[in-house]
């Protein structure tokens, strides 16, 4: 399986560790003035649904510009800790899995259990 293979985790945690370090390089509004539309309802109904503007303000509140990002959308207040939580998980998962962290009891008790030890 692809996700037992040790590059396949090493270039994942590489992947998640440089996601930040390059959306902090790219200047905070570098998504703000693109004429290119993705989302599927302003492109096809010219409607703008709760979502829009969140990458946006995603990107502002990454550079810790608060009052422009919820501007863009208010909804980032929850999404952007969120993101940042599970970015956290994936890392620490990433790590534990290349043996980087150690496991949580948890798993090392359901492992134990089942290689039958």
């Amino acid at each position: 399986m692809l996700t037992n293979n040790k590059y396949f985790q090493w270039t994942w945690l590489i992947m998640l560790l440089l996601t930040p370090i390059v959306l902090w390089i790219l200047p905070s509004d570098f998504f703000d003035n693109s004429d290119v539309i993705l989302c599927p309802s302003r492109l096809f109904f010219n409607i703008e649904c709760f979502g829009c503007g969140m990458t946006r303000a995603v990107m502002h509140m990454h550079h810790l510009e608060i009052e422009d990002a919820i501007y863009y959308n208010y909804g980032v207040v929850v999404i952007f800790p969120a993101l940042v939580f599970v970015w956290v998980v994936w890392v620490m998962n990433a790590a534990r899995r290349l043996g980087i962290l150690k496991a949580k009891k948890q798993d090392k008790t359901v492992a134990e259990a089942g290689t039958g030890s």
